[in-house]
């Protein structure tokens, strides 16, 4: 695929500035930060909008066009040390905008030099590498001079070769494997990186294989770079396995595990049969309101048939999980993304990670398999403080046994659905 820059297809449309105007976006920014933010209920931090940190003036206009008001939580907490190239070790909740976090802090520090790789992302998933090379593009649209390129298996490695030799990117996102094979192959150099990051760092360094692979392409860059980490679970066990990349790493974690539950999001569960699931799923899309709505299931082959099931009783649906080519993986999630299809059937493979601004429900068709799974996809909806609502089907005694973990763990009384529910508690005003 080389570098999504070329894809016209999936360019957000984007204000076309006069070099003037760059004084609008700075007011713009502090005007929404300062009007807005005390209605969002982030205590303390409503005074402080992203002009504040001091961000390159092509950075703020780009945060304009992103319709971002405010920075979260976590972005305030992070962003001023790491645009000073501190390391950085952060675990917060999802949808409160940690690759923004990297994305605006790596953009902030990099001089661009001809034909060196300044930045390195690495990530599990290649869904996961093609958002955030695309976070990257967005944030840099106003850095013309700046190249961004992804790399993950399953595309022809030879494609990534003429791309790097072609494009010169300067900063590269990818998968361990590839990037592995690629710097193996003496195709991608890494001598010059400044700036190395690790995303949903706990499903890399948890697999002994994989931080086999992320500590070999360490090992290729320069010993003084700055290292950035970041994840929505972060186990006690894991967190000195990180440091281990660090030199003195500040740490931000949400240690108390009732905060990970999501702002603004609505849980209910359900509980039934396994034969009353689809008449149930039926009701549900034709009752609720909804903008998108990703229906989560346990398998791959559950995921193609409940989807079939969908289309055949015309709900507009589509369905992504590992059994699919790669290629058609990321055209079915662009068309999601893109609004094409408002219901997305899909595996766990979405469930990290994955960001679509317009999803405000999710629902557990099956019930995931740990509250950590739960945390990852109730994150869906309700991304970034919106407004979402979270229905999860239990129909068996181990489903009663994991929906107790995640109210027992988040601290988080999840009643059952009630006959009526109010739109406005999960639909944005």
């Amino acid at each position: 695929m080389g570098e999504t820059r070329d894809n016209d297809a999936y360019e957000e449309e984007l204000l076309d500035y006069e070099e003037e105007e760059e004084e609008k976006a700075h007011d713009s920014v502090t005007a929404k930060v300062n009007g807005e933010a005390t209605k969002k209920g982030y205590v303390g931090i409503h005074s402080s909008g992203f002009r504040d940190f001091l961000l390159k003036p092509e950075l703020l206009r780009a945060i304009v066009d992103s319709g971002f008001e405010h920075p979260s939580e976590v972005q305030h907490e992070c962003i001023p040390q790491a645009i000073l190239g501190m390391d950085v070790i952060c675990q917060a909740k999802s949808g409160m905008g940690k690759t923004a976090v990297f994305v605006l802090s790596t953009l902030q520090q990099i001089e661009p030099s001809p034909g060196h790789v300044v930045a390195l992302v690495l990530c599990h998933t290649r869904e996961l590498a093609y958002q955030i090379c695309h976070e990257f593009e967005r944030f840099s649209t106003y850095l013309p001079e700046i190249k961004v390129a992804v790399f993950y298996g399953g595309v022809n490695i030879k494609v990534h070769k003429d791309l790097l030799k072609n494009e010169s990117p300067h900063v590269v996102v990818g998968t361990p494997g590839r990037i592995l094979a690629l710097t193996r192959d003496k195709e991608l150099s890494l001598k010059n990186v400044r700036h190395f990051i690790l995303d949903e760092c706990d499903k890399m360094l948890e697999s002994l294989d994989m931080r086999r692979d992320v500590q070999e392409i360490f090992k290729m860059t320069p010993h003084d770079k700055q290292v950035m980490m970041f994840s929505a679970t972060l186990s006690k066990e894991i967190r000195p396995v990180c440091k281990k990349f660090m030199q003195d790493p500040m740490e931000i974690y949400v240690d108390d595990e009732a905060k990970l539950t999501l702002h603004g999001l609505v849980q209910h569960y359900i509980k039934l049969s396994e034969l009353e699931k689809n008449r149930k799923l039926n009701d549900l899309l034709d009752a609720l309101d909804f903008n998108q709505v990703v229906i989560f299931v346990k398998s791959v082959n559950r995921a193609a048939e409940l989807n079939k099931l969908l289309v055949e009783c015309n709900f507009p649906s589509i369905c992504i999980h590992s059994g699919m080519s790669q290629e058609e993986r990321l055209t079915r999630y662009k068309g999601f993304k893109e609004g094409h299809k408002r219901i997305l059937v899909a595996t766990d493979l979405v469930g990290r990670g994955i960001d679509i601004e317009r999803v405000n429900i999710v629902i557990n068709y099956d019930m995931p398999d740990s509250a950590d799974t739960y945390l990852h996809r109730v994150g869906r909806a309700g991304r970034f403080g919106t407004k979402g609502l979270a229905i999860t089907f239990v129909s068996s005694a181990s489903d009663s046994d994991v929906l107790n973990q995640v109210q027992e763990r988040f601290e988080v009384d999840i009643k059952e659905l009630p006959e009526q529910i109010d739109t406005s508690t999960y639909m944005p005003s």
